[in-house]
Formats: C-alpha cells, structure tokens, sequence
C-alpha cells in the first residue's frame, strides 16, 4: 500500500477497544477545542493529529450544557488526553496552570514519548499521594 503505514495506530483493533469517556461543560470545550467563537472545534483536529486519537464531540442536551468527550487511540495517548482535560478543569491552580501547559503543547506540536512518559509520572505520584492519606502507605 503506497504511503500508508501498515502499523499505523488507527489500524490495530486494541486501539478502539475501550474508549475513554468524560463530560465537559461548555465553557471548558470551547477554550480546549475552538479559537474563537463561529469556528467550530478549530483545535480539535491539530489535538487529533499531535495525540495520535480520534476525539468525538457530542453536545448533550442539558440543563448545564455539557459535552460527552469521547476518545479512542493508544492507551497512553488517551490517558494522556483526560489527564489533560482535567487539569484543565481543575479547581486548583496548579493543576489548571499544568493542564494549560498540556493543552497548548499538543494544540502546537506531536506529542512524545517524553509527554507521555511524564502524565503518567504524575497520575503515579498522583495515586501515591491518595494511598498515602487514604491507607497511611
């Protein structure tokens, strides 16, 4: 097949097994997805490419507007991506200041193994810490 790479993720079954799911509300899909209002979900297919993923937008019809965010590819860049998305979110600065960092990387360039490898450092770190307060580990 000319010009189409065999092991290309959108052609392994794995990678549409189990879909990651999570709702945003409208305010939050409009700063992740679009520059500016009229230009419907403008990021979201440079997010798409730079991930490696196929996002799917789906306005719900509810009294809080949200969006069901769907997202299927390789498990790391998913987990990537809702990592991201709730950062972004998030009430603390922190957090939110990391999810913005997240966001305008992949909103600009491909993500790397390095990106990757550093989102799941912090869910790692992340999880510890619930252990520790939770159970005293």
């Amino acid at each position: 097949m000319d010009g189409i790479n065999e092991n290309a993720w959108w052609t392994l079954p794995e990678n549409f097994d189990a879909p990651l799911v999570t709702f945003i509300d409208e305010a939050q899909e409009e700063h992740i997805f679009v520059v500016c209002s009229g230009h419907e979900d403008l990021y979201l297919r440079s997010i798409e490419l730079h991930s490696n993923t196929l996002i799917q937008l789906e306005r719900w019809f509810t009294a809080s507007g949200q969006t069901r965010v769907t997202v299927v590819g390789p498990l790391r860049a998913k987990r990537w991506l809702m990592d991201m998305i709730r950062s972004v979110g998030s009430q603390q600065a922190y957090h939110q200041a990391r999810g913005e960092k997240m966001l305008h990387r992949v909103q600009n360039q491909p993500l790397t193994k390095a990106d990757l490898d550093d989102s799941f450092s912090m869910l790692a770190y992340i999880f510890g810490l619930i252990l520790d307060i939770v159970f005293g580990f």
